[in-house]
C-alpha cells in the first residue's frame, strides 16, 4: 500500500501537474479542492493519499479552518413566513430581548418552488458556547421553552469549514475484486457496525449504506428503509421510486429512479399486490407505500406511515422467525406450494418463505392460499420509469435524494420526499451533517465520499455543498446516502470517520464493501 502526504499549504499554489503525479489524483479529484463553492482563496489543507489495491485509492483530505464569523446563539423558532418572524421578534423585544433573523434561502438546483424556505429567529451572538447556555436558561424561564444552542457553522449559511473529507475511488477497468453490498449480520433484522462489516467480509474499504429501521417503534429493527437488493436477492422494497444506487451482474453501475412491484399470483388464478418484503406489517418507514397507507403512499423521509391491512412476503434472510400478531401466515416450499396455514410468528424455512396477512387482506389468504395450492411470488423493478428484471441485478442500494444528473447539480428534495415541512426541510437537507455519498464520473469509475461533521475540526455538508463537492470529484451522477450518525467509512478495516454519535460508531443496517479479488 503506497502512501503519500501533501500537507500545511494551500492546494492552489501546487502546480495541477504535481498533483497528477502524487498518488492517483485525476484532473477532476484535483479540482474538488478548489471547487466546493464553500471555501474563500488560499484555504489551509493538507492530503494524504493510498493506493488500497491497484484501482482502488482512498484520499483523507482536511480542509480549512473556523470561521471569524461563526457563532454561538440561541434559536428561538423557525417561522414560514416573515410576518410570523416579526411578530416573534416583538414579543421578545417585549420582554427585553434584542432578537434577530436569519434568512435561508432556497438555491436554483432544488426541486422546489419556494425562494425563501424559512426565517429563523435568534438571541444573542457569543464566541463562548457557555454564555449561549446561559441565555438559553434564560429565556426557557421567560416561557420560551423551544429555545435552543446551536452554533452557525452548522447553519449552512458562508464559513470557512473545517472539513474532514474521506474518498474512495474505484476503477472498475483496472481493479479486480467486487464492490457490492452486504447486509449487517447478514440478516435483515438488527445492525451491525461498518468496521465489522468490513472485518467480516475481509473488505478493503467499506461505507455505510441506505437508510434503515432504528428502532422497534418504526418497524423491523436493521430493516432498510428502501430498496435493497444482495447477493441477487431482492430483500426489502422501495420507497416509492427513489434515487438508488445499481450493481448490475454485468454492467456498469448506475443510480437512477427504482421502484419495486410485489404481486402474490395463486394457483387458482387470483393475484394480490404485496405491500412489503421482510418487514414488520403496518408500519412503513419513510412512506412511499402501496395499498392505502396513512397519512400518505408518498415519501416522507424519516415518518413512519401505518397501514392495518397488508400482506408481508418474509425471506429466509429475515432472520429468524416472522413478527407475531393479528392475522394469519402461510408457509410455502421451494416450489410456492402452500404447506402450512398458521397464526403469524414462527419460523421460515431455509428453502421456501413466508406471506403473512393482518385487516382484510387475511380473507385474501385464506380464500387463495390454503394448503395444496400454490403462490408465486412475483418481483419486478422499474428503473427509470422502465420496466426491468430484478435477476438482473448484483445489488441495489437505497438512499437520497439524487444531487447529479448527466452531469448537471439536480438535487431532488421535494419529489423524494424530504420537504414534507419546512422544519424538516431545514434541518436535514439545508443545515450541516456528516454526509455519506456515491457518484459515478464519467470514465465510469465509482465514488464513495464521506465527510465528518458536527465536530470542531468538521462541520459536516449540506445537500448543496454535497452535490458540488461530488460534482468537483468529477461526477456525472451522484445521490445522498444515509448519513449524520450513520456516515461511517472504514478503510483496510480501521475507522477513518470521526462518529458523530456520543456513543461512538453507529451500528448500521448495511454497508457498500469494496471486496479484493
Amino acid at each position: 500500500m503506497s502512501k503519500k502526504r501533501v500537507a500545511g499549504t494551500s492546494l492552489k499554489s501546487i502546480p495541477l501537474s504535481l498533483l497528477l503525479l502524487i498518488g492517483g489524483f485525476s484532473g477532476n479529484t484535483a479540482s474538488a479542492y478548489m471547487e466546493m463553492g464553500v471555501e474563500t482563496p488560499r484555504m489551509e489543507e493538507s492530503y494524504e493519499l493510498e493506493e488500497m489495491a491497484p484501482g482502488v485509492t482512498y484520499t483523507h483530505m482536511e480542509r480549512g479552518d473556523s470561521s471569524k464569523q461563526d457563532v454561538y446563539t440561541v434559536q428561538i423558532a423557525l417561522m414560514e413566513t416573515k410576518e410570523q418572524s416579526r411578530d416573534l421578534v416583538k414579543s421578545l423585544k417585549s420582554d427585553g430581548y434584542k432578537a434577530y433573523v436569519t434568512q435561508i434561502k432556497d438555491n436554483k438546483y432544488n426541486d422546489i418552488e419556494t425562494h425563501r424556505i424559512a426565517y429563523l429567529v435568534r438571541v444573542g451572538q457569543y464566541k463562548e458556547e457557555e454564555k449561549a447556555r446561559e441565555l438559553e436558561v434564560q429565556l426557557e424561564n421567560d416561557g420560551y421553552s423551544s429555545a435552543n444552542t446551536i452554533f452557525t457553522a452548522f447553519d449552512g449559511t458562508r464559513t470557512t469549514g473545517p472539513w474532514s473529507i474521506h474518498v474512495i475511488e474505484v476503477d472498475p477497468d483496472t481493479f479486480q475484486g467486487e464492490v457490492t453490498s452486504s447486509l449487517a449480520q447478514g440478516v435483515i433484522k438488527g445492525k451491525e457496525k461498518v468496521t465489522e462489516i468490513s472485518e467480516r467480509t475481509g473488505a478493503l474499504a467499506a461505507v455505510n449504506g441506505g437508510y434503515f429501521v432504528m428502532g422497534p417503534s418504526d418497524g423491523t429493527t436493521g430493516d432498510l428503509a428502501g430498496i435493497s437488493m444482495v447477493e441477487g436477492e431482492l430483500v426489502s422494497e422501495s420507497v416509492s421510486d427513489r434515487t438508488s444506487l445499481i450493481f448490475p451482474e454485468s454492467g456498469p453501475a448506475d443510480i437512477a429512479e427504482v421502484a419495486t412491484e410485489l404481486k402474490a399470483e395463486s394457483s387458482d388464478g387470483a393475484a394480490a399486490i404485496l405491500d412489503g418484503m421482510n418487514r414488520k406489517p403496518g408500519l412503513i418507514r419513510s412512506c412511499g407505500g402501496t395499498g392505502g397507507d396513512e397519512p400518505t403512499e408518498e415519501p416522507m423521509h424519516d415518518v413512519t406511515c401505518t397501514d392495518d391491512s397488508e400482506l408481508i412476503v418474509y425471506k429466509p434472510v429475515f432472520g429468524g422467525e416472522t413478527p407475531a400478531g393479528e392475522g394469519l401466515e402461510v408457509v410455502l416450499n421451494a416450489d410456492g406450494q402452500v404447506v402450512e396455514m398458521r397464526e403469524r410468528g414462527g419460523v421460515i424455512p431455509g428453502n421456501g418463505a413466508v406471506i403473512a396477512a393482518t385487516g382484510t387482506k387475511v380473507a385474501w389468504l385464506e380464500a387463495h392460499a390454503q394448503p395444496g395450492m400454490t403462490v408465486n411470488v412475483d418481483e419486478g423493478l422499474i428503473i427509470d420509469g422502465e420496466q426491468a428484471a430484478a435477476d438482473g441485478m448484483k445489488s441495489v442500494v437505497n438512499g437520497g435524494p439524487r444531487l447529479i444528473e448527466n452531469g448537471e447539480i439536480s438535487i431532488h428534495s421535494a419529489d423524494e420526499g424530504f420537504y414534507w415541512s419546512t422544519d424538516f426541510l431545514y434541518n436535514f437537507a439545508f443545515k450541516r451533517h456528516p454526509r455519506t455519498l456515491a457518484g459515478i464520473k464519467e470514465n465510469g469509475n465509482l465514488l464513495f465520499v464521506t465527510v465528518d461533521g458536527r465536530a470542531d475540526n468538521s462541520i459536516g455538508m449540506n445537500f448543496l455543498e454535497s452535490a458540488k463537492l461530488m460534482k468537483s470529484l468529477g461526477a456525472v451522477e451522484a445521490m445522498n446516502l444515509d448519513g449524520g450518525g450513520s456516515t461511517t467509512m472504514a478503510v483496510g478495516g480501521e475507522l477513518v470517520t470521526q462518529p458523530s454519535d456520543a456513543s461512538g460508531e453507529r451500528p448500521v443496517g448495511d454497508a457498500i464493501v469494496i471486496l479484493p479479488e
